[in-house]
């Protein structure tokens, strides 16, 4: 500090006071220290002391060899002492230009030690201020815990409060009887809805009051008494507007099912009383069994007699039967047979009673009927009768099940309490009826009635009827049975040589025959019975030995085959054209009239042929046994054949086509057969030429006279018959 700026001189240049003065004075002590050392380590370092240990100047002189600025001074030559303080010069200065900036920047200087001071007063409140918000958080925290330890209590008793106000809410309401309900059930028509309203109200308060009982709630006795007086009025009206309106279906010509729709309607009014009072309940039941049951006996058994008005005078006896011949004649005091037998046979429209619109349609009306003079045959008084019984019964089976509120056996015990009566009297008039019945094809449609009527009431679900419809199926099966065995069984009995002149036209009986199996075949298409099956087949068998056995009063064969090709012709013909195609008796009769066609075309083909075709077979056979030669001496009989063939064979073709449809009924059958023998002529002729062809006979003169094949074939297409 020597050679520096005095103390005392940088005190009376400042002219400063306070902390800036101070804070600038120790910053330049500070510096002048550092100088001084800086001076003290350069001045008084002497290299030639003994107590300076060389291994350390050397090291420090070493050190300061690697210095930028000493290598610089080296390498010019400078004197270090000048260099020395030249350099001491040099910070000197520096000193002072620092002191000079340090004293001009000194307010500043202050300004900042000022705004330091300030700011630490500062941050010492903003401490302060800190350190009470967190005291205060830390109250309000546990104030906090306080409150949500309160709002939980106070959620739990508010829970608490309302499930009690609930119970007890409901408890109220359940218990009091308003004013409403106890002047609606006294004085309200029971018809208004609003007595059906608090007839709800009502009953849920009597359910509520027996709970109550139950738990011995002493509330309970208070309104014990109003309830049941209330309920007596109620039950005491609602029976009085049942019976009335169940007395009303007893009034004459009145349409029972508008009261049952307005019975319908109120349908709570006998759940009320089922749970209240069982016994009023019971009297209403009983009552409308007792009506209803009554009602339905009486109008189905008017019905039934008056539809017996409208049948056909005209029915079938036991003597009308299949095999029973026309000219069979009856006591003086018998009365008069069917007009015509083959009616009772025919189907006919009969059959259209099956159809969906038929069969569902409207009932008959007796009297309007009679008016207009109109006859039905039974199966149509039988499905009128039956549908009405159909429709009524399910009607009344779901008014039942609705209105009572029963299922299962129950409703169908309470179902034949009310229709027992009137089934057991269908079933007596029926088995009355039947008894003396002789129509088959009558029974047989009411048995298909009966069957698609039980399909129907299967699809609505309506099990009540079901097993009156089995009653009546064995009281009809049996019957129809039994008509049929007495049919197979009278033309089994048929003695051919009491039915009267012989003639080749199709036999009634057969006829008969025909028309009865198409109509059973087309009615049990629908729902088949291997019971009637069976009964067709004998009876099938049965008109084939008939038809045999009449055919062989016939003297010669060829009589024979057109009585049985007419009979099978007109048989086939009546089941094809009614029945289904692929039926069996359609394929036993195509068989049986394809083998005697084909054997009268062979009998037919006979007597202007007959030596050319058994030559032809003769030879066919030879040849097939390699034995022809055997014939190589037969040239006479080949010209004959020859010259015969040629000069008779078209008057021959020509008589047998005339013949052959002067022999069948059926045009279409005869035209048929004249193909057929002209096809197997033709054939026969191709085999002659084909034997006469063979070697043995090739040296023959006659086959130039043989007819060309082509030739034979345009000219007996000439002959065929068009119709």
């Amino acid at each position: 500090m020597a050679e520096g700026v005095p103390a005392g001189l940088i005190e009376a240049d400042v002219n400063t006071t306070g902390n800036q003065t101070q804070i600038a004075m120790a910053y330049l002590q500070d510096e002048k220290t550092d100088g001084d050392i800086t001076n003290l380590n350069l001045g008084e370092l002497d290299l030639t002391t003994d107590e300076f240990i060389l291994d350390e100047v050397d090291t420090h002189i070493q050190a300061n060899l690697e210095d930028d600025l000493v290598k610089e001074a080296l390498k010019t030559g400078v004197d270090l002492r000048q260099y020395s303080k030249q350099v001491e010069a040099e910070l000197q200065r520096i000193e002072q230009a620092s002191i000079k900036d340090y004293i001009k920047e000194s307010q500043n200087i202050a300004l900042l030690h000022n705004q330091i001071t300030a700011c630490d007063s500062i941050l010492e409140r903003m401490e302060g201020m800190l350190s009470g918000f967190q005291s205060d958080l830390s109250s309000i925290s546990s104030e906090i815990q306080t409150l949500q330890q309160q709002s939980v209590s106070m959620n739990v008793r508010l829970k608490n409060r309302q499930a009690v106000r609930s119970h007890l809410s409901q408890l109220v309401d359940e218990l009091v009887v308003p004013g409403v309900m106890i002047s609606t059930i006294l004085e309200s028509p029971v018809t208004e809805q609003e007595f059906l309203e608090q007839l709800h109200e009502l009953n849920t308060k009597i359910n509520f009051a027996k709970e109550l009982s139950f738990r011995e709630t002493l509330a309970c006795s208070d309104i014990q008494d109003i309830v049941d007086r209330l309920k007596l009025k109620a039950v005491s009206k609602i029976r009085e507007f049942i019976l009335q309106k169940i007395y009303s279906f007893r009034k004459p010509m009145t349409n029972y099912q508008i009261p049952q729709n307005t019975l319908l309607k109120y349908r709570f009014f006998y759940q009320f009383l089922l749970a209240n009072e069982r016994t009023v309940a019971k009297e209403i039941r009983d009552e409308y069994v007792d009506t209803m049951s009554k009602i339905y006996y009486s109008y189905f058994k008017s019905y039934s007699g008056r539809l017996l008005k409208v049948q056909y005078e005209e029915v079938a006896e036991k003597d009308d039967l299949m095999g029973v011949e026309d000219t069979a004649k009856k006591g003086f005091f018998s009365k008069p047979s069917l007009k015509s037998r083959n009616t009772i046979f025919t189907l006919g429209q009969r059959g259209t009673i099956l159809s969906p619109a038929e069969l569902e349609g409207p009932i008959l009306v007796p009297h309007t009927a009679q008016r207009g003079d109109s006859r039905y045959p039974y199966e149509t008084l039988f499905r009128s009768q039956h549908y009405a019984l159909l429709d009524n019964g399910c009607r009344e089976y779901l008014f039942l099940c609705d209105f009572f509120m029963v299922t299962g056996n129950s409703a169908l015990d309470l179902f034949n309490c009310i229709m027992g009566k009137t089934l057991s009297m269908f079933l007596k008039s029926m088995s009355t009826y039947v008894s003396d019945c002789y129509d088959s094809i009558a029974i047989f449609l009411c048995i298909h009635i009966i069957l698609r009527f039980r399909a129907i009431t299967a699809k609505r679900t309506i099990p009540a009827l079901d097993k009156f419809w089995d009653a009546v199926l064995e009281l009809l099966w049996p019957r129809f049975e039994l008509i049929l065995e007495m049919n197979i069984q009278s033309i089994r009995n048929t003695d051919p040589q009491k039915l009267g002149v012989l003639d080749t036209r199709p036999h009634y009986i057969t006829r008969r025959y025909a028309e009865f199996s198409s109509a059973i075949v087309s009615i049990n298409q629908t729902f088949p019975n291997e019971r009637t099956n069976a009964l067709l087949g004998q009876l099938q068998v049965e008109v084939e030995n008939f038809v045999l056995k009449m055919a062989a009063e016939f003297p010669s064969r060829r009589d024979q085959l057109i009585f049985l090709i007419n009979n099978y012709d007109m048989m086939l013909s009546v089941l094809m054209e009614r029945a289904a195609d692929d039926s069996k008796e359609v394929e036993s009769f195509q068989q049986l009239l394809l083998a005697r066609t084909q054997e009268f075309i062979e009998e037919i083909l006979s007597p202007p042929f007959g030596g050319m075709i058994a030559f032809v077979k003769e030879a066919e056979a030879l040849m097939e046994k390699g034995q022809l030669d055997r014939l190589k001496n037969e040239e006479a009989r080949i010209t004959q054949l020859v010259r015969g063939f040629s000069s008779t064979w078209k008057q021959s073709v020509e008589s047998m086509s005339q013949d052959v449809m002067r022999s069948f009924t059926n045009f279409k059958n005869g035209t048929s057969i004249i193909q057929g023998a002209l096809t197997q002529l033709i054939q026969y002729y191709h085999g002659f030429h084909k034997v006469l062809n063979q070697p043995t006979f090739r040296s023959l003169a006659v086959r130039s006279e043989l007819i060309n094949l082509h030739h034979l074939m345009v000219e007996v297409k000439k002959h065929k018959p068009n119709f």
